[in-house]
């Protein structure tokens, strides 16, 4: 069930209009202050990493949301979006299994489950 959030919608709508790879949505409420949710992606370029995160930062523009803060805009591999109660990390697909953010926020989540 996907979460009832527009902004979290129009993130998802923006990096579906260029085609984002592997798009997850991580529900992190509960687990860190940070944020609410995380989305993870992944580009096939890396032209197309910075698209993708261009994408999102333009098409939340036309809602009038800015973002709080762009990373990585220099970098090759890896664009994060943060957008408050939502944060993107735009990937190349190697960054991410590296990173493996999803199994990074998962631990907590089994760790609860056999307490």
């Amino acid at each position: 069930m996907k979460p009832d959030d527009p902004v979290l919608d129009w993130v998802l709508d923006a990096l579906d209009d260029l085609k984002a790879r592997d798009v997850t949505v991580l529900d992190v409420r509960g687990k860190t202050s940070v944020t609410d949710y995380m989305v993870v992606a992944s580009g096939t370029s890396e032209r197309h990493v910075h698209a993708l995160a261009d994408n999102v930062v333009e098409k939340l523009a036309e809602h009038r949301i800015k973002p709080l803060g762009v990373e990585g805009e220099r970098s090759r591999d890896w664009v994060l979006v943060d957008l408050g109660d939502v944060i993107v990390h735009v990937m190349l697909p190697e960054t991410r299994d590296f990173y493996q953010l999803e199994k990074l926020w998962q631990v907590e989540e089994e760790a609860g489950e056999n307490a």
